[in-house]
């Protein structure tokens, strides 16, 4: 069960509107990520919310992969983004295709400040 969990906490996202706003969009763009980090995507959610009093409703994006799954979460009202890479490495290390799937998402958003926070989990204790 051991696997490589990233997150990241975007601020001031620069990116054009609709990425934080059109759910379809960015769930399309996180499918196609997946792949090109050679990951399996074998399902989806991806939900807008309504907008408030405080502007544009912003979206989760959500791919279950074969490895674990990705998932984004945007506010556009305060050009904000969370996102979390989690693969399993049961068969082979997938941490690499970790890593690039998490900064083909990041660079999305061009963020002006990133946190990110990497965990191993299910670490065996020797």
């Amino acid at each position: 069960m051991q696997g490589l969990h990233l997150t990241a906490d975007l601020h001031h996202c620069r990116c054009a509107p609709q990425w934080l706003t059109d759910a379809a969009l960015v769930g399309q763009h996180c499918v196609r990520a997946a792949t090109a980090a050679g990951l399996q995507a074998v399902a989806h959610v991806f939900h807008a919310f309504p907008a408030t009093a405080q502007g544009a409703g912003g979206i989760t994006a959500t791919v279950l992969l074969a490895e674990s799954h990705l998932c984004v979460h945007t506010w556009p009202e305060q050009h904000a983004v969370t996102l979390d890479v989690y693969v399993c490495n049961f068969g082979g290390d997938h941490s690499d295709r970790a890593h690039a799937l998490m900064a083909a998402l990041a660079d999305l958003f061009d963020a002006t400040h990133v946190e990110r926070h990497s965990l191993t989990r299910g670490a065996i204790a020797a």
